[in-house]
């Protein structure tokens, strides 16, 4: 059986680094060893591969779609920015388009797990955005199709996913909301706060229910208040709370990264894209779901507002070595740290910790380097990431 040999200046793993790192790699993908040698000249840094929990699309395609096709030329994309792994997130749409898509969605992350040799980031869950989300912060979320939380219907929508829904955002304070958190968390789903209006004593009842993070930390959200903190002010306070941010320079302002970061830590800060249909495409518009978007310049805006000169954001085309890179320059963090809001809080989040780990016997899911952290190479299961090709 033959095998791969890596080596760089450091190796970055979940709580540690490693100097002059040797890594065997076994011909099945999987890791052999990992030892430490002597200098070599190498300045790379190998850190494990990310895991976006909150990404809609890519590539021209939307996880909506629910086609193996979307999903493999989504997975293909984000491969090529670093992923390894990620949650196919749903925006909210008609009750039966949107069990279609679940089943879709089901049908690909099944199909992901036959063949782990695939090159290409794996679905590994859903992260269900919407519908019980509040109206006076849905976003671009279509009013008519928002939903009062229900736990028939939610059992409708994970018989639909097959049991893949890994994650839930909710509004907290929507007639139904606790009951709802209390049963998917008891059934093995993560809920994560967002979409809302909340005040602090709403948000603070659904922590005691079962909720342990928040959905793009600051967007679609009461503004913070001195007297009345709201959720985004919980989520700055509490210590356990795991908090994503797009980490875009658009969505949120270098000043509020830096306070997200300084509050939550190492430990539960957590970077995600929010990444849509545009992503790694040129300026023009995309679908997010059944809602049409206008990119231009880097922001995503909802088509149907620019006519009465609102300003919409609809999610992003952040990438994640970017939102990595965008870290480091907006707050001075290391790169072992970004790239453990990358990687390590989220998979440690959903209790997926094996997703990111870097041990002997686990897929050989890296990201390289280079001395100025750049990311420069991926490899999945061994073997390195091609360029993308749409």
């Amino acid at each position: 059986m033959t095998s791969t040999l890596i080596t760089a200046r450091r190796l970055v793993t979940a709580d540690a680094t490693i100097e002059h790192p040797r890594i065997t790699i076994h011909a099945d993908g999987t890791i052999a060893s990992i030892e430490s040698g002597e200098p070599t000249g190498d300045e790379t840094t190998l850190t494990a591969a990310f895991f976006d929990i909150h990404v809609h699309g890519a590539s021209g395609h939307d996880a909506m779609e629910g086609t193996s096709k979307a999903l493999t030329h989504i997975g293909e994309f984000l491969a090529t920015k670093g992923v390894a792994n990620y949650l196919a997130t749903t925006v909210t749409a008609p009750i039966d388009p949107t069990l279609r898509a679940l089943e879709g969605i089901a049908n690909a992350i099944d199909a992901s797990s036959l063949d782990p040799s695939t090159p290409a980031a794996r679905p590994v869950g859903i992260h269900l955005e919407g519908p019980f989300i509040s109206h006076a912060k849905r976003g671009v979320h279509p009013p008519a199709d928002i939903q009062r939380p229900s736990i028939p219907l939610f059992e409708k929508m994970q018989q639909a996913a097959r049991g893949h829904i890994r994650l839930l955002t909710i509004a907290p304070e929507t007639p139904g909301a606790l009951d709802l958190i209390k049963y998917a968390t008891k059934s093995g789903t993560h809920v994560s706060l967002g979409h809302s209006d909340a005040t602090a004593i709403q948000t603070h009842a659904a922590i005691v229910a079962g909720a342990q993070s928040a959905t793009h930390t600051f967007n679609a959200m009461r503004r913070l208040d001195h007297r009345e903190p709201g959720l985004a002010g919980v989520v700055l306070d509490d210590l356990n709370l795991y908090a994503e941010l797009i980490c875009d320079g658009i969505h949120v302002a270098p000043e509020f990264v830096r306070l997200w970061l300084r509050a939550k830590g190492e430990d539960r800060a957590i970077l995600v894209t929010d990444g849509i249909s545009a992503t790694g495409m040129p300026d023009g518009n995309y679908m997010l779901g059944e809602l049409e978007v206008t990119v231009s310049e880097g922001r995503c805006l909802l088509t149907a507002n620019l006519a009465t000169g609102i300003e919409t954001l609809a999610g992003s085309v952040l990438t994640m070595d970017s939102a990595v890179a965008n870290l480091q320059r907006f707050t001075g963090a290391s790169l072992a740290t970004a790239v453990r809001l990358a990687s390590r809080n989220p998979s440690r989040m959903l209790g997926l910790d094996h997703l990111t780990e870097i041990a002997v016997g686990m897929p050989a899911n890296f990201n390289v380097f280079s001395a100025d952290n750049t990311l420069m190479q991926t490899f999945l299961q061994g073997r390195q990431v091609s360029a993308f090709h749409c």
